[in-house]
Formats: C-alpha cells, structure tokens, sequence
C-alpha cells in the first residue's frame, strides 16, 4: 500500500452520484440543491461518475457510456460548463464534504482527442487494427502504456484536477501498470498531497483471463502500493455464491476474514453493496429485513463505506450506463436513510479503525462481527437470511443498548436473544 495511507479513510462513506441520471434535469447544476440531502446521510466524499464528452463513434445506446471519455480535460456540455463544474466543487466543499472524479485511463472513445492526435499511444494487431484486451469493450479504443509521453500526457491532466478535487476513482486501474500509478501519485502529491487514490480492482477469475492473452493486470496487493483503497471485488463471487446459496456462510466469512492476513495492516478496502456496474441490492434482498441486515453488516466490516445514489431508499431499477434513466426520487420506497446515518456515526469511533476485527459465521446464517481496542469490545450481531436464536457473547451478564436504534439488549450468563433485528452493543469483554 502506498506508505502514507491513513487508517483514517476508513471512516470515510462515499456517495457515487451518475450526473446525467441523478435529476430530471441531468446537470451538474441541477445537483447542488441535493447536496445537503447527502450531507445528512453522513456522506464525507461525493465521487462524481466520469463528467466529460462522451463519444459518438461505435456508441452504445443513445447517449453512450461515460466512460467512454472523448477529451480527458473538458466537461460534457450535456452535463454543463467548466463553471458548473467549479461552482458544484464549490459548494460540496462549503458543507464539509469531498470530491471524487472517476478517471478513466485504461481507454478512451473511438473518435477521442488523443486517438486522432496520437494513434501510436493505443493497442493495435500486428495488421494496424484497434484492438482490445476486452472484447466485449466494442465503445472503446484501449490505451497502450509502453509510450511514456502518454505517461506524461495523463499525470498533467491529474495534477490540473488535483486542483479543484480532493481525490480519484479509478476506472479500471488493474489493467493500467502500476508503475504508472505509481508516478502518478508521486507527481500529483507535489500538487496535493492529501489526494484519495482509489482503485477499482477486480476479481481473481478476471485476472486469470487475461493473463492467459498474455495481459498483466494488477492483483489487489500490487495495487495497494500506490493506491489507498481498492474494491472488494477480489471477493465479490464468494458473496453472490452465498447469497444464492451455493456456499456456506462460513466460507463466505472465512473470504473476509483472510483480506485482514493478505493485505498490508493499514489496508482499505470499500465496501458497497452495489454500484452502477452491479445490480440493485433491493433487487437481490426483495425483503426489507434482509435489506436492513445487510445495509447494517455493510458499513460495519472493516473499511470505508459506498452508498450508490438511491440505495438509501432502496430503489431496485439498475440505472441504464448507455442511456437516459432517470432516477425516480418521488415514488414510495423504504427508507434506510437513518440507519446509514447511524453506521456511519459509529464508524467514526477508533475502536472501528484501528481495533482487532474478527468475523464469525454462527448459526442460522447469523454473523457476528467484533472490534476490540484495548478493554472494550464492540459486538455486531446481523441476521443476514432471517434467522434468530440464542447467540453467545463475550461480555458480562447485564442491560446494554443497541447501539442501532437504542433498543435495550440483555445478556444474561454471556447469551442474548437476536430476533431478525440487527444488534451492536459495547462493554469490557470477559476475556
């Protein structure tokens, strides 16, 4: 991992927001009157999903993917001007939040700015032909790294942005070399040194794939030497195979409890249930207590916290990448906006940053999460498919308050009774 990254970032909870379909409007502007709204959700970082021209050549849909980038260093005069932009930044930072821009620098549109001034910085066949490491890609032409002034090329258009915003979402990053990465966060530093590198890492399987086309992408633990935080997709297939079924909850348990073994100590990782590549939680967790369980044991694993724009009501439509899909704020829906809010409040505590963090599989598919910093102990109990029962603890027989919705919890000779709800209580363990 990058030496200098602070554990701190941990308690960081992010809210993506895709400009084009987050208001009727579709700007950066039409944001702004929202932003207190996320403010009040605990949010500490806005990550804006990439905001520059988009391209017309082999678009998908109507209005394209944002990641597929025409020109790195304009906004997209759909979204608004470099102004909107400024303004927007702005006034994120008057209420006390961060910025997060998506960079996308593994590929740009077929018709981008750097394709017609530089063709020799993209991967071709030995015919001359565009071609991609990812088929499926059929939007984008993909970069080639073995040309250094597109190094040069790109860190500049990082520091100009290192300017006005407070870090990066990386799209992509594995497929990028870390050396890369590695320059550019030593350049941007010198323009601001409190920059938030996250990467967006992949899976296991994926990085089998491609190294068998005899690609190189980066593992989690190459990339935590440049970057701070990086997706929990290295364990992403283990948690839908437990979700459908197909695995045990302890295997599922056993996966998370190994990133704490594999990974540098002051290692970060961002936990989100979904985001705009995945499916709707709610679409996955049809019932609300299933949702509530898993919002709730989300944001209490070790790492900072994703919130995807509408999760919080637990919205179950997949927003369209390739065209214009509204996000519909004004039909019913349940609300978990105070749960995030109070996860977020308790993740502010040292004992969730620095602490010892173990998980445990129980019985019935409930989950026992404990953070435990010198004589206190923080005890979270989630019912991640309904289940209840007798649970074991180890803290002393006596009345504590869930720490959740201020519901009295008692345990008595070291066992509590767990009904569906999700628990987190606190005292002097034991042992």
């Amino acid at each position: 991992m990058a030496s200098q990254t602070d554990i701190k970032l941990r308690k960081m909870q992010i809210y993506s927001i895709f400009v084009r379909n987050h208001t009727k409007e579709g700007t950066l502007k039409a944001i702004e009157p929202d932003l207190q709204r996320i403010k009040d959700l605990g949010t500490d970082c806005i990550w804006l999903l990439p905001i520059y021209p988009i391209g017309r050549k082999d678009r998908k849909g109507k209005l394209g993917s944002p990641y597929s980038v025409k020109d790195y260093r304009a906004v997209d005069p759909k979204l608004g001007t470099w102004q909107d932009f400024l303004e927007l930044v702005k006034k994120i930072h008057e209420l006390g939040m961060k910025v997060m821009l998506d960079i996308v620098y593994n590929h740009t549109s077929r018709d981008s700015v750097l394709l017609q001034v530089h063709p020799e910085w993209f991967l071709h066949d030995h015919n001359g032909n565009l071609i991609n490491k990812n088929p499926d890609w059929t939007d984008v032409a993909e970069l080639d790294y073995s040309h250094k002034a597109l190094w040069n090329y790109q860190i500049e258009t990082l520091k100009r942005y290192a300017k006005i915003v407070d870090g990066f979402r990386c799209d992509v990053a594995p497929q990028v070399p870390i050396e890369f990465w590695k320059e550019a966060r030593k350049e941007v530093a010198k323009v601001n040194p409190k920059t938030i590198w996250l990467a967006e890492s992949t899976s296991k399987d994926y990085i089998k794939e491609l190294g068998q086309k005899g690609y190189h992408v980066s593992s989690d633990s190459e990339l935590y030497s440049a970057f701070d935080m990086t997706y929990d997709y290295d364990i992403d297939s283990i948690w839908r195979s437990y979700v459908k079924g197909d695995i045990t909850l302890k295997k599922y348990v056993d996966a998370l409890n190994t990133q704490g073994v594999i990974y540098p100590a002051n290692y970060i990782k961002m936990r989100g249930l979904e985001n705009h590549d995945q499916p709707r939680v709610h679409s996955i967790f049809i019932n609300e207590n299933d949702m509530y369980n898993w919002t709730a044991f989300s944001a209490f694993q070790k790492g900072s916290t994703l919130v995807y724009a509408g999760q919080e009501y637990g919205f179950k439509h997949t927003p369209d990448l390739f065209n214009s899909d509204k996000l519909d704020w004004d039909s019913p829906k349940m609300d978990l906006t105070n749960l995030i809010k109070t996860m977020h409040e308790l993740s502010q505590s040292d004992i969730q940053t620095s602490g010892f963090y173990r998980i445990t599989a129980l019985f019935d598919d409930i989950v026992e999460v404990t953070y435990r910093l010198g004589n206190i102990l923080r005890v979270g109990l989630f019912s991640l498919k309904g289940g209840s029962g007798e649970v074991p603890v180890n803290l002393p027989s006596d009345n504590y308050t869930n720490m959740i919705n201020d519901s009295l919890v008692q345990v008595q000779d070291g066992i509590l009774q767990i009904d569906y709800d999700p628990i987190i209580i606190q005292g002097e363990p034991l042992r």
